[in-house]
């Protein structure tokens, strides 16, 4: 049997705890019924939707459910790729192509990121 996360089940389980009125009750019913569908539907609860949008990161109660950090890590920036030339029988790459006075032909190149993508790589969440 599969045991819930202690932090998912408490928020499943506040809204329960206030109090007892038909009207709360209804309520909790419906708070209840949008949050179990919104984790398949946007991968995460209500309140993790709240709260990503409020700090502009990828939050959700379901990465903790899979044993991952809370929010999703920022991504770093991606590192150039060398700069690779041939020479007598091999092939030599540099880090820093600049410090040639006269740039050699490059023996293949990677492709980068457009300015577009590396955009949407770093974006905030949500991205409107």
């Amino acid at each position: 049997m599969r045991v819930l996360h202690p932090i998912f089940a408490l928020c499943l389980a506040a809204p329960a705890l206030s109090g007892c009125s038909l009207s709360t009750i209804n309520a909790l019913g419906v708070f209840a019924a949008a949050n179990t569908a919104a984790v398949p539907v946007f991968g995460r609860t209500l309140p993790d939707l709240a709260y990503s949008g409020i700090i502009g990161r990828d939050c959700s109660i379901v990465r903790l459910e899979r044993g991952e950090s809370y929010c999703r890590p920022i991504d770093p920036p991606l590192e150039p790729p060398p700069f690779c030339t041939r020479s007598l029988g091999t092939v030599d790459c540099w880090q820093n192509p600049q410090a040639f006075p006269n740039r050699p032909t490059p023996v293949g190149s990677a492709p980068q990121p457009t300015a577009e993508q590396e955009a949407y790589r770093t974006r905030r969440w949500p991205d409107f």
